[in-house]
């Protein structure tokens, strides 16, 4: 038996009246808030309107709600569409289940169309938006908590987590204790975000490269979390569906980071930033980085914009 465990919670659903206040959402949501507050000031820093994050995030958050929702009813449709089940439960996104590549991959669309509507370029946005990202994602995976959900195997470790009966996998009905691999994410999402502000703050990598990082570090982590897992998933070639994909995003950030390297030969110009065209093959570098201790003495500092000698 295990005499040091982690409680699961006591519930995840406060009624207000006849309106249910579910903590999964509350999670999701408490993820978002941060996540526009803390790109708010990043891209404020770099130049931009810290109130262009919200109306980007106007469209960015319900496409990725849809997309998240989307991941997860394609990869597992057998929860909701095979013989005894309900299809209505697939657009229950509170009960859980939101696909962080969907929720990325049509958020990504949805900041695309609020981006090009202000004239700013994707790339540069994203940068920006990168730690916070991450950040959001380890506050949302408390939802998972409060859900019971996204536990991994069995275990016997002092933080192991206590799962009630009734959410228990079927084939350990008789196991308590589990390895809380949502928290083992979470941890490793604030750990990333924290890798990113000190990386922006050394190189200051631009042109979507940041962002590029943050992909590539998250499924590293993913990985190792997957691993752990012992709950329902369709597997390929003996991997887990989640396996396949996080090593395909990862091969892919990878491949941009060497696409998008600074490469010999590289010539600084500066000149004031002129700010016509979000699509142009020119990098736009803000005066003042986000994590400066000192904004007001970078605040001098001229505008630089790099271009390729080959380009």
């Amino acid at each position: 038996m295990t005499l040091a465990y982690l409680p699961s919670p006591s519930q995840g659903v406060w009624h207000l009246g006849p309106l249910p206040i579910r903590a999964y959402a509350l999670c999701i949501l408490l993820g978002i808030v941060v996540a526009v507050m803390w790109t708010g000031r990043r891209w404020a820093a770099r130049g931009g309107r810290s109130e262009d994050v919200v109306d980007i995030a106007i469209w960015a958050v319900p496409f990725g709600l849809v997309g998240g929702r989307l991941y997860h009813v394609i990869t597992d449709p057998e929860l909701y569409f095979k013989s005894g089940e309900d299809p209505v439960k697939a657009f229950y996104i509170w009960d859980g289940g939101l696909g962080i590549w969907g929720a990325v991959a049509l958020g990504a669309v949805g900041a695309w169309i609020g981006c090009r509507r202000k004239g700013i370029k994707l790339a540069d946005f994203a940068d920006a938006m990168a730690p916070a990202l991450v950040l959001a994602q380890a506050i949302g995976r408390w939802g998972n908590y409060f859900n019971q959900e996204l536990y991994g195997r069995p275990s016997g470790l002092p933080w192991a987590i206590r799962i009630d009966p009734a959410h228990r996998p079927s084939n350990t009905p008789n196991e308590a204790f589990y390895q809380p691999t949502f928290l083992y994410e979470s941890i490793w999402d604030v750990a990333v975000a924290v890798a990113l502000v000190w990386i922006d703050s050394k190189w200051h990598p631009n042109r979507g490269r940041l962002f590029a990082m943050y992909v590539a570090a998250y499924t590293a982590g993913r990985a190792v979390v997957e691993a752990l897992r012992d709950d329902h998933a369709n597997r390929f070639l003996g991997l887990r569906l989640n396996d396949w994909v996080s090593l395909i995003v990862f091969l892919g950030a990878l491949a941009y980071l060497w696409l998008r390297r600074d490469k010999p030969g590289t010539a600084v110009v500066t000149e004031p930033d002129t700010g016509s065209d979000p699509d142009s093959d020119t990098d736009l570098v803000q005066p003042v980085h986000p994590d400066d201790p000192d904004p007001q003495a970078s605040a001098t500092t001229p505008t630089v914009r790099d271009r390729k000698a080959d380009e």
